[in-house]
């Protein structure tokens, strides 16, 4: 392959990846948090590209809650867990509501709805339900992980005398694994993030604290929206 037919594989891999609404959502997610690091909650050119990156990041997500909402009357795979199943609508429902109140909160800061005591109320409603869908974000990689992990030695034991990773349901499940250990570290981070944008540890989580780890989380989600290897082969 010459290098001309190189640049243009990878320059239509990024086409394909900034064709993604939600990856550019991402890419002003890590642009939004790294500012709010860089500022640390001081005025100034920092915080106000915070500020406006997070307005602008609010249209990207107008009537994203029907996604959630479809996976909330979506039947469960066959075989989960009914605790699991409750924690994943949990997670929709609030990630739904989320997002739909969210909607309100832009109307509310762009003017169009006058009413700033109302609008910050909402605002930190909205909040709380990300808080909570994170939550249960967690709780169901953790349960999904140990059904994974009862899976992959369950083959293990199958097949005592051979190498484990030369088989294909072994080696999809390894990638599922890690997969969802990702998925529970951004969790985990979303978490943090939450706490620190309802002021709910002050002290500990401040606003430089709440910008490292959603510049952090911003980027394991960029990562997570890369194109599969299968589109990577065609590219080329």
């Amino acid at each position: 392959m010459s290098t001309l037919d190189a640049t243009r594989a990878e320059l239509g891999l990024l086409v394909l990846y900034l064709n993604k609404a939600e990856a550019r959502d991402k890419i002003c997610r890590a642009i939004q948090y790294g500012s709010k690091f860089l500022s640390n909650g001081e005025p100034g050119k920092a915080q106000n590209v915070d500020k406006t990156t997070s307005l602008a990041r609010k249209v990207f997500r107008l009537f994203k809650f029907v996604n959630d909402l479809h996976a909330l009357i979506s039947p469960s795979p066959q075989g989960t867990p009914l605790p699991l199943i409750l924690l994943g609508k949990s997670k929709n429902a609030l990630l739904s509501t989320f997002l739909f109140l969210d909607q309100f909160v832009w109307l509310g800061r762009t003017g169009v709805i006058d009413n700033k005591e109302r609008t910050e109320l909402v605002g930190r409603i909205s909040l709380y339900c990300w808080l909570g869908s994170s939550i249960c974000t967690s709780l169901v990689e953790l349960g999904e992980l140990g059904r994974l992990s009862g899976s992959m030695k369950k083959i293990e034991r199958e097949i005592k005398n051979s190498n484990k990773y030369d088989n294909e349901q072994y080696q999809a499940k390894l990638k599922k694994s890690n997969e969802r250990t990702l998925s529970l570290i951004k969790a985990g981070i979303d978490t943090v993030v939450a706490v620190g944008l309802l002021q709910l540890a002050p002290e500990k989580v401040t606003p430089r604290v709440t910008g490292a780890f959603g510049f952090v989380s911003s980027l394991i989600s960029c990562y997570q929206l890369l194109p599969p290897a299968s589109a990577k082969s065609k590219t080329s």
